[in-house]
């Protein structure tokens, strides 16, 4: 598609599962997007994509009006900026930092980029691959009001929620707060499927009566740990993600760090990120996080 005539120029950075998806809702929204990434397997599919691919981050980023990173940890983030993008773009950009990393380092980032003349944002997301895909992630986003009605359009672009969560770095503590209670709430799902089986529930009576009842959540209604009731649930594809257990561990990992960092008494949280941690350091980091249920059913947890 030909981008559309005043439309900011895109830099993206981090064109893996999530974000070559993200880039190329961009493109079909008539922007135009310049892209970048580490691995050539990426690369080769981004361009099969149609996005064209920059030789290096510092040329991505230079002329373009937005920079949208998509990285797997905010270490990278922080190492990129103070590397070379910072420096190659022009005074005044806006950087949008759409990984998921630590509310601290959101802050870090933050800062770098404003010391450096430019404007930057917060805005992590949720849907996993099928929303990135299908244009549908939620947004929680930290920002000025300006920074935030400047983003929001590219933002509507590849998510159907937006959320203005407050200031910098509350887009990631937003998200860490999300990512606590789903963890918490998928591993309740599981145990209480477990139970049901061992005194003798059908996994559909169950769900029949857990998905219109108080126990009701996205764990059970889309996310349902059993095959059967929830068709187009990860449990019907031997777990496939979705969402993996090793990206559950590791935004645990993060909300932990938040924990211990504002000494919040938090001890479903605290057991839920031990639980997923064993789960992603065998055969769970590349199944679906729902498939916790195969450690609770074979008493590995």
């Amino acid at each position: 598609m030909t981008a559309t005539p005043g439309t900011p120029v895109i830099a993206f950075l981090g064109l893996g599962h999530m974000g070559l998806p993200m880039a190329v809702n961009l493109v079909q929204a008539g922007h135009e997007v310049r892209g970048f990434d580490l691995v050539p397997a990426a690369i080769l599919a981004a361009e099969a994509a149609g996005i064209p691919v920059a030789a290096s981050g510092a040329d991505a980023v230079t002329d373009a009006d937005v920079v949208i990173t998509m990285f797997p940890a905010g270490k990278h983030v922080i190492e990129a900026y103070r590397a070379e993008l910072l420096a190659a773009a022009r005074p005044g950009t806006l950087f949008i930092e759409s990984s998921t990393i630590a509310v601290d380092e959101a802050r870090t980032a933050h800062e770098l980029a404003i010391a450096a003349g430019h404007r930057n944002i917060d805005a992590p997301v949720s849907g996993g691959v099928v929303g990135a895909e299908n244009g549908t992630l939620a947004f929680m986003v930290g920002a000025s009001d300006e920074d935030f009605a400047t983003a929001l359009p590219l933002l509507k672009a590849m998510g159907k929620r937006i959320v203005h969560c407050g200031g910098p770095g509350l887009g990631q503590a937003a998200k860490v707060c999300n990512n606590m209670i789903l963890a918490v709430s998928q591993i309740a799902v599981a145990e209480a499927f477990v139970l049901g089986e061992r005194l003798g529930l059908e996994h559909q009576a169950l769900y029949d009566v857990v998905s219109q009842a108080s126990g009701q959540c996205w764990s059970i209604t889309t996310n349902c740990p059993v095959p059967g009731p929830v068709p187009t649930s990860p449990a019907n594809r031997d777990y496939l993600p979705g969402f993996a257990g090793a990206l559950m561990a590791k935004d645990l990992g993060l909300a932990l760090q938040a924990i211990e960092q504002t000494s919040t008494d938090a001890q479903m949280g605290r057991l839920a990120q031990r639980i997923y941690a064993a789960f992603a350091a065998g055969e769970g980091a590349g199944r679906d996080f729902s498939g916790i249920i195969t450690d609770i059913r074979d008493d590995r947890v």
